[in-house]
């Protein structure tokens, strides 16, 4: 049986093709495995930092060391002109995520004196207005997925600045900014999943037009995630089955 973790790691993946040779960033456990799925079938140009000061290529286990193969010295300064110069797609997390894309991972409640002080901006509206960028949304719900954030960090498409947010993944489904005035549309929803579950777990209106099911990963996608990238299984520690 196919589990919904391994739907989102194929979904996290289909958001890096075409990209070509660039940086990826995934900043958590599935979108990580996505990244790795595409590197090894069908966007093998991809480029993944190990997190110190190199470029890496060969199959890399979540959990695991990184491939000794180095194919480039990737210093913390240098990032920053790949960065600024567009050569990077990053697939950020969300504590709140509004209908027009932007994303707050800094504080819930009013910033003068929050319920809750999270991250921080860290490197969001850099992100954002600089290169491709995309969302993972673990646990897709109304407090996440809400009609106003409480602080912009990552900058959306209502905001007067050109932006390219590709995906916004999650555990029920699938979506983009293609909607009208460049709002949430859905695109597709997971195995059992319905659209009005989808619009239910969301406290904004989606735009849904010709929804399709996520596409479920081929047998030879299998064996990569089951018996190469995630032999221990991780993944249904961060989407259970």
């Amino acid at each position: 049986m196919i589990s919904r973790a391994e739907v989102c790691a194929i979904a996290c993946a289909e958001a890096f093709r075409g990209d070509g040779e660039i940086l990826v960033s995934p900043m958590a456990l599935v979108p990580s495995l996505g990244a790795r799925l595409a590197r090894e079938t069908f966007e093998p140009d991809l480029l993944l930092g190990d997190g110190e000061a190199s470029f890496v290529a060969g199959p890399w286990k979540l959990g695991g060391r990184p491939p000794s193969t180095v194919e480039a010295w990737l210093p913390y300064r240098a990032v920053f002109d790949i960065v600024w110069n567009g050569h990077r797609h990053v697939m950020m997390g969300a504590s709140q995520i509004d209908r027009f894309g932007n994303q707050n991972i800094s504080c819930i409640g009013d910033h003068a004196k929050p319920k809750n002080q999270l991250l921080g901006v860290r490197g969001a509206p850099g992100n954002t207005i600089s290169h491709p960028t995309s969302y993972w949304v673990p646990n897709h719900s109304t407090r996440v997925f809400v009609e106003k954030v409480d602080m912009v960090s990552g900058v959306g498409t209502n905001r007067g600045v050109d932006v390219q947010l590709r995906r916004v993944v999650s555990n029920l489904g699938v979506m983009d900014l293609g909607g009208p005035d460049k709002s949430m549309r859905l695109l597709s929803v997971h195995p059992g999943v319905t659209v009005e579950e989808v619009q239910a777990a969301t406290g904004f209106p989606l735009h849904v037009g010709d929804v399709v099911e996520s596409r479920l990963p081929t047998e030879d996608e299998l064996v990569l995630i089951r018996e190469v990238l995630d032999p221990k299984n991780l993944r249904d520690k961060e989407v259970p089955s």
